[in-house]
């Protein structure tokens, strides 16, 4: 049985310290595509968080009659199974939503973020620890795509959640909506800045240089 702290460790990890996004560089492609407004944002994440933490308990629970010649199959089977159950819900419930990630939501099932924590952690370890360290994993996730589909919603429109936060200049007031915000460029640089701003608060993120400078003067 997991201890408390090394739940909680697993829980908060990939937040900041070890988020699969900023440090991992997985699961770019929806954070580029589907960060036009704080709704989308989130909805993607919600559904990668359950179809992450669902997976990873089913794949911890039945790891040890998993052959190992066909594991991989096992656990995209099962992945590709709940996908398919969020997508119907979404197209249920959300229809507009749905519509709005296209997709995107489909393709959870070959997210990086998805398949690495149940093929690297939930194969080895008990189904609660493996469900907390999926959910910290999802939780991480969505933090990235939130704080940059509110940042892409707000600059690029003058709202939030679809509520109007910034007056906009041809209502009367003061802003003019950056349309650039809401083309795929934006979000890659904001990613990337996103990405520099922990390196920097985070030095020992900061991968080593592949090429180390060259000291100045000449070897002697």
């Amino acid at each position: 049985m997991a201890g408390r702290e090394s739940l909680w460790n697993a829980l908060t990890a990939p937040l900041i310290r070890q988020n699969p996004v900023t440090l991992q560089i997985l699961g770019i492609c929806s954070a580029l595509a589907v960060t036009t407004s704080l709704a989308t944002a989130f909805t993607l994440s919600v559904s990668l968080t359950v179809v992450v933490v669902l997976s990873a308990g089913l794949i911890s629970l039945i790891r040890r009659h998993i052959p190992n010649s066909i594991r991989l199959i096992v656990q995209i089977i099962i992945i590709a199974s709940l996908v398919i159950v969020i997508d119907q819900i979404l197209q249920a419930w959300f229809f507009a939503l749905s519509q709005r990630l296209s997709v995107f939501v489909s393709l959870i099932a070959t997210n990086c973020i998805v398949l690495g924590r149940t093929e690297s952690f939930a194969r080895s370890n008990p189904p609660l620890l493996s469900m907390v360290d999926a959910l910290g994993s999802g939780l991480g996730y969505s933090l990235v795509l939130t704080v940059i589909g509110a940042c892409r919603e707000l600059f690029g429109s003058g709202k939030l959640a679809g509520v109007a936060v910034l007056p906009l200049a041809d209502e009367g007031g003061w802003f003019t909506p950056l349309s650039l915000m809401l083309l795929a460029p934006s979000a890659f640089f904001l990613l990337g800045g996103l990405i520099w701003a922990i390196r920097s608060l985070r030095p020992e993120q900061a991968e080593p240089p592949e090429f180390p400078p060259h000291e100045t003067g000449e070897a002697r």
